[in-house]
């Protein structure tokens, strides 16, 4: 077994790295670029080296680098996490120049799968159904247009070399091959230094599903089982669970049996995943495989108990796998959440920004449920424009999937972050659709059910009532609290009794009564002759309130605002505001703040790079016409007119790196 080993990665699939190395008595060596000098890897590794600038261009995606590092620290094995270098042949071989052990596939393999265009011919030749499309090498919008139009619409158009979602669109007419090619093409090129695409026909109402392998240097492979991928945005997974609610036994096996086919056929040695997009009629086709860890692999981990870090580790050491595929078995639910530093309000744009507050519920298990939260951030860490905005894998397990989507709801609730702008609300609000539940999903859930995006929603039903009854709590034990202090109340003999208030939630009005006891508050609603009992620990300051309402567990969030709170809870968010009587009669007077006009300039949506600009001053442009591509985390954001207009004047040039609400044009 290895003493040391270098981790070629940042962000918290480092941090997951270094966890399983210390557990096995290994001692890590971190490697970090100018942006994340105070990295949380970097924190927790026995050793770090500076590799360079903040872009991964100028760092860790610098091979020499990163070998050069290994020799320094007498690291003897490397592990690449995912991205980055990790799907690059080239760096194996690099590493084993220097006799230092990549913990991933052999070359042959990384080169056999890395490609997708290739991959799909293995697939083929492998016996394994494929999805039907072109596999030859586009060059340009043209022809990528004509290749489409004999497929037949819709078709994807993906990156060969590609991963996370960069480089891919989708297009359902010719004019949007030809958009899409270009920037699929531009995408692949920053972030893969590969700018080769293929054409696919699109699956109509998908499923991506995928198979988890495990190859040693021996010759055995074994699969562990499927995740499900589907709840997808810009192609990019937001949240997947193992197993999946689609597959019986008999698929599992089936496509387990492909995917381990496929891995013996190109001699793969470690752990990868094999894609497949399915029909709801279970039939399935071949997309890619993944010559790495995958982001989601803890949920898989869950499910079976093994560590796949310490596999991959123990496989590259020359160990022979511990297990057979008949000693797989796959036990209760995981679902795991994606936290990502974006703002869902202006179309998930990334956020950037110091996180004041990062908070997540404590890790462990409680009441039959466990609690995962890998993470490469902590709080007043600050979130950088240079790399992928996630920056948490929040994951919740149980006995079945409806225990552990309801603990993944209940979690979230209680998930702070503050400082930034971040995707937890949104994530909340899929955990209780009602179509999420009943596990009828497909890659197309996200833009189907919200098609405009997602703002947090004002509650309704029993959410306005349950919300009313957390404020008038929360204020009562403030104001229990402010007369403690003022000497009107002795600690040691509290005097109980009823208070009549009015709680203003959002814009409506509740009359109530709330009655302290021993245990608890009760809350009447006198008009609709309701009651709620909250029960809590609750101190002033506080930033979640948990509890019990009516004797359901809650959590809400709270956080302060002029004369009251600002109240968070299952995707829902209302501002709550609690008077006496009187106080809500005189604020029924009080005049509403007039509404900024809106400026006619484009603003930057976030802080990113000027990648294009395709208008000129004087130029007339149309509601959808393209202005300016930025470029944010990663990815590239073609952002367009949203009525028609005329250009007065472009302050922003190609090659600018603009900040948050940056002009960068103006509008006559």
């Amino acid at each position: 077994m290895f003493k040391k080993i270098l981790i070629a990665n940042r962000g918290e699939i480092a941090c997951r790295v270094i966890k399983t190395a210390r557990r096995l008595g290994i001692a890590t060596v971190a490697v970090y670029s100018e942006a994340d000098r105070n990295a949380l890897h970097v924190r927790m590794a026995d050793e770090a080296v500076f590799i360079g600038g903040a872009a991964a261009s100028e760092s860790y995606l610098v091979m020499d680098k990163i070998v050069e590092a290994c020799v320094a620290t007498g690291a003897e094995a490397v592990h690449p996490g995912y991205g980055f270098l990790s799907e690059r042949a080239a760096f194996p071989e690099a590493l084993a120049a220097k006799g230092i052990v990549f913990i991933g596939p052999n070359p042959k393999a990384i080169e056999a799968m890395g490609d997708k265009i290739q991959s799909k011919k293995y697939a083929q030749a492998a016996g394994v159904s494929v999805v039907p499309g072109y596999l030859g090498e586009i060059l340009s919008a043209d022809e990528a247009a004509r290749i489409a139009d004999d497929i037949g619409y819709p078709v994807m158009i993906k990156a060969s070399a590609g991963g996370g979602g960069k480089g891919m669109r989708i297009a359902h007419a010719r004019d949007e091959v030809v958009e899409g090619f270009t920037r699929a093409r531009s995408e692949a090129k920053s972030s893969f230094g590969d700018d080769r695409v293929f054409i696919e026909k699109f699956i109509v109402d998908p499923r991506h599903i995928e198979i988890q392998v495990l190859g040693d240097k021996h010759g055995n492979v074994i699969h562990l089982g499927e995740r499900e991928c589907s709840i997808q945005r810009r192609n990019q997974k937001v949240i997947e669970e193992a197993p999946s609610p689609l597959l019986d036994t008999a698929t599992r096996e089936k496509m387990g049996a492909e995917a381990v086919a496929l891995a013996k056929a190109v001699g793969y040695d470690s752990a990868g995943t094999v894609e497949f997009v399915c029909g709801q009629d279970k039939q399935f086709y071949f997309l890619e495989m993944n010559t790495r860890l995958q982001v989601e692999h803890p949920v898989t981990e869950l499910v079976t108990g093994l560590d796949l870090v310490e596999q991959m580790i123990r496989i590259a050491a020359g160990e022979k796998l511990a297990l057979t595929q008949h000693d797989v078995t796959l036990r209760g639910w995981a679902v795991e959440s994606r936290v990502y530093a974006e703002d869902p309000a202006r179309n998930f744009l990334p956020s950037t920004g110091r996180l004041v507050a990062y908070r997540p519920p404590a890790e462990g298990l409680v009441d039959g449920i466990t609690i995962r939260n890998d993470t490469g951030v902590y709080e007043g860490a600050e979130i950088s424009i240079f790399y992928d905005p996630m920056i948490a894998k929040f994951i919740t397990y149980g006995a079945t999937r409806q225990a552990a989507v309801e603990a993944q709801a209940q979690a979230l609730d209680a998930f702070v972050i503050h400082g930034i702008r971040h995707n937890i609300p949104f994530l909340n609000s899929v955990m209780r659709h009602e179509r999420f539940r009943s596990g009828k999903l497909s890659t197309q859930f996200l833009a189907e059910e919200y098609p405009n995006g997602f703002t947090p929603h004002l509650p309704h039903g029993d959410e306005v009532f349950a919300l009313s009854a957390v404020a008038a709590t929360i204020d009562h034990v403030l104001n229990e609290r402010k007369r403690h202090i003022s000497g009107q109340l002795s600690a040691s003999k509290p005097v109980v009794f009823t208070r009549e208030r009015s709680v203003l939630l959002g814009a409506d009005r509740h009359d109530i009564r709330v009655e302290p006891g021993v245990e608890g508050v009760r809350v009447h609603f006198e008009t609709n002759n309701l009651s709620y009992f909250c029960r809590s620990s609750w101190q002033g300051g506080e930033t979640v309130w948990t509890g019990t309402i009516n004797g359901e567990t809650a959590a809400v969030q709270v956080q302060p605002i002029p004369n009251g709170f600002l109240l968070s809870r299952g995707g829902a968010e209302v501002e709550a505001r609690v008077y006496t009587r009187r106080e809500a009669d005189l604020a029924a007077f009080m005049p509403e703040k007039a509404q900024a006009e809106a400026v006619k300039a484009l603003l930057c949506p976030m802080p990113g790079l000027v990648r294009a600009i395709h208008v000129a001053p004087g130029q007339e442009v149309k509601a959808g016409d393209p202005l300016c591509v930025v470029e944010a985390m990663k990815m590239e954001n073609l952002l367009r007119a949203d009525q028609d207009t005329t250009i007065k004047s472009v302050l922003a040039k190609e090659g600018d790196s603009l900040a948050v609400d940056a002009i960068i044009m103006e509008f006559a």
